[in-house]
């Protein structure tokens, strides 16, 4: 357990997470209210990297659950190792014999075998996907439901008897709870809306781009061999990005693989050559790059200057 907000913050600071009150507040919270976490925002301003960190902070093993369009419960939850039923059936050859040997109507026989199916229906063959592995682990884990808004709302509906009661209800074994509650984050970049329901089982919190001193403690933290002066100018071209009227803003992953491209060519200073070359490594569209260029260089490529002080 966390003491207190500080402590928060300093131990997902000594993972490399610079976390705001709000963030130090919000995690505190859902561990001192056993509450999970819906963390939304931009793609890429460090909502999974939180999680990440709040493992760590607590050495807590993650659990990440990757969602996607046509995500169902067979690869979020369970499914039955069929394969390994039916090598038992073989095995079992002689005993099934046994269990049968007096039987003289097909009825009888599917009532008998409907008394042993439970050893085929047992945990013996339950392939455990990620919910049900943080359920059952034997110690507490963080578990990451990674861009739920990306799952079908028939899947959101599904997670509801798990963010509220941490149990889920397996039709063959009946209903399995929690060993440890597990500590649960969400992430959304907002591509859908999500339902009351599930907002109403979580504390919420919008993770931002981070303002520009913000993000340069970050890149100083995350790629310290990067020339200080240097960091100043990548994340002053950055937020100037950001203020354009662009597809794709940057997110703070991408302001550090620049920062560490810059490292990686030598660069002394962001001059035209250098921020034309590297341009792709911020933006990920074409008309983008191409506006970004006409709106920062100008014709004459005034605009360079600033960046090459």
């Amino acid at each position: 357990m966390f003491k207190d907000i500080a402590n928060v913050r300093q131990r997902l600071g000594q993972q490399q997470y610079i976390a705001s009150e709000e963030i130090g507040t919000v995690v505190y919270l859902a561990h001192s209210l056993c509450k999970p976490i819906l963390a939304e925002g931009p793609a890429g301003v460090g909502k999974t990297e939180l999680a990440k960190a709040w493992a760590m902070a607590t050495g807590m093993p993650l659990i990440r659950l990757q969602c996607y369009e046509g995500l169902d419960e067979s690869k979020a939850l369970y499914e039955w190792e069929y394969a390994k039923q039916m090598l038992y059936t073989q095995l079992l050859r002689d005993t099934l014999r046994n269990v049968l040997g007096d039987v003289t109507t097909l009825a009888e026989a599917a009532g008998r075998l409907a008394q042993e199916e439970d050893v085929f229906f047992s945990e013996n063959f339950l392939l455990p996907r990620p919910l049900l592995t943080a359920l059952t682990s034997d110690e507490p884990v963080v578990l990451l439901i990674d861009e739920i808004d990306r799952a079908d709302v028939e899947f959101e509906a599904f997670l509801l008897e798990v963010l509220s009661d941490f149990q889920v209800s397996v039709p063959e074994l009946g209903t399995i709870q929690a060993r440890h509650q597990p500590m649960v984050l969400l992430t959304s970049n907002n591509t859908r809306e999500l339902s009351e329901a599930l907002k109403r089982r979580c504390l919420y919190l919008h993770v931002d781009y981070p303002t520009q001193n913000a993000e340069l403690e970050i890149v100083r933290l995350k790629v310290p061999d990067l020339k200080p002066e240097l960091a100043e100018q990548a994340v002053a071209v950055v937020n100037q990005l950001r203020n354009m009227d662009l597809r794709k803003m940057p997110s703070i992953s991408e302001t550090l693989d620049w920062a560490r491209a810059l490292v990686t060519l030598n660069a002394d200073s962001i001059d035209e050559k250098t921020l034309t070359n590297t341009l792709t490594v911020l933006l990920k569209y074409e008309a983008d790059v191409q506006k970004a260029r006409r709106m920062m260089g100008g014709d004459d490529g005034g605009r360079y200057g600033r960046y090459n002080r």
